[in-house]
């Protein structure tokens, strides 16, 4: 995260609040989502720890985590969010089941590369591949970035 906590993106631009596709939608995560994420991520944390781009890394902890602990991270995500420093979606199915995650901060090695990553639950696994796309295509035409910094590992 940016430490003198810029914007991550130019101040004029609109950050997009949705995006709506073929089985699926996201919406900014917020503490709303707190027990539907929670239960989407729990169940499915061997699954998201095997997703490219979670691999070898700290998060989801194998021993899970409280209801209030997951509230606190989904209120941190929103304040990120709200400040522009970075932005969190839920990627919900139907009218408000949560099935994973959306993540789009800046690299914390270099803050001018824009590190996203998302996981889906074990038994939306045949989702991934249509998160990723839609998401890539959406994160070239409807955001600032330039496609040549922004690292989302392929599936």
């Amino acid at each position: 995260m940016n430490e003198d906590r810029q914007s991550f993106v130019p101040d004029g631009f609109d950050v997009p609040r949705t995006l709506a596709c073929d089985g699926f939608r996201l919406e900014p995560l917020g503490a709303e989502h707190n027990a539907r994420d929670l239960a989407a991520w729990s169940g499915s944390i061997a699954h998201i720890r095997a997703t490219p781009g979670f691999e070898g890394r700290a998060w989801p902890p194998p021993e899970g985590m409280s209801a209030e602990a997951n509230l606190a991270d989904l209120e941190r995500h929103a304040r990120d969010f709200a400040e522009r420093r970075g932005f969190t979606y839920s990627v919900l199915e139907g009218t408000d089941e949560v099935i994973g995650c959306l993540y789009v901060y800046p690299a914390k090695e270099d803050p001018r590369r824009v590190h996203v990553s998302s996981w889906v639950r074990a038994d939306r696994a045949r989702l991934d591949a249509r998160v990723h796309g839609a998401v890539s295509a959406w994160l070239r035409e409807a955001w600032p970035f330039d496609p040549a910094l922004v690292d989302y590992a392929p599936r």
